[in-house]
């Protein structure tokens, strides 16, 4: 029995990550960049309403959920003795938990709070100067969780090739 809920988790694991690498590597190509292009006040604007939207039922199986499944799979795996897959999925999950997840609610949630409180000004240069320092601070944070969620999605992959594979 715990064979389909193994594969099923080792499954899970390689969604979860992929989806939460793909998640912020989007912020760093595109998003952050499309946003440095325009209007401060309106990419202060648009931040605003990006942040309050992005916490959902959609957002938060990759964002909450990839720690929990990478390290419940990797306890799986060291119970059907898969020893060293077992150790790469725990090692992913507490990568992702400390890199990724726990730097994000320590600096870019604080950010995204202090930009929301933000009355946007109606001068442009006024609003440049308040864009110009969240928007670096926060993509050096972004592009340090994307490269820990990388990392993650790589250490998953390995550990599903480390698996052993059926007689």
């Amino acid at each position: 029995m715990t064979r389909p809920i193994h594969s099923a988790l080792v499954l899970l694991s390689l969604l979860l990550s992929g989806a939460i690498f793909g998640f912020f590597y989007a912020w760093v190509c595109s998003t952050m960049w499309g946003l440095d292009q325009i209007d401060p006040r309106a990419a202060i604007e648009a931040m605003q309403g990006m942040n309050a939207s992005v916490r959902n039922f959609v957002f938060a199986p990759a964002f909450f959920g990839t720690p929990i499944i990478l390290i419940a799979t990797g306890l799986l795996s060291w119970r059907q003795g898969a020893h060293t897959s077992a150790r790469l999925f725990i090692a992913a999950g507490l990568l992702y938990f400390f890199g990724a997840q726990l730097l994000t609610m320590t600096q870019n949630v604080p950010m995204n709070e202090a930009l929301a409180r933000i009355t946007i000004p109606t001068d442009r240069a006024e609003a440049a100067a308040i864009w110009q320092a969240y928007s670096q601070e926060w993509q050096l944070w972004n592009i340090t969780r994307t490269i820990v969620s990388g990392i993650v999605l790589l250490l998953s992959g390995l550990a599903i090739w480390r698996l052993p594979r059926p007689a």
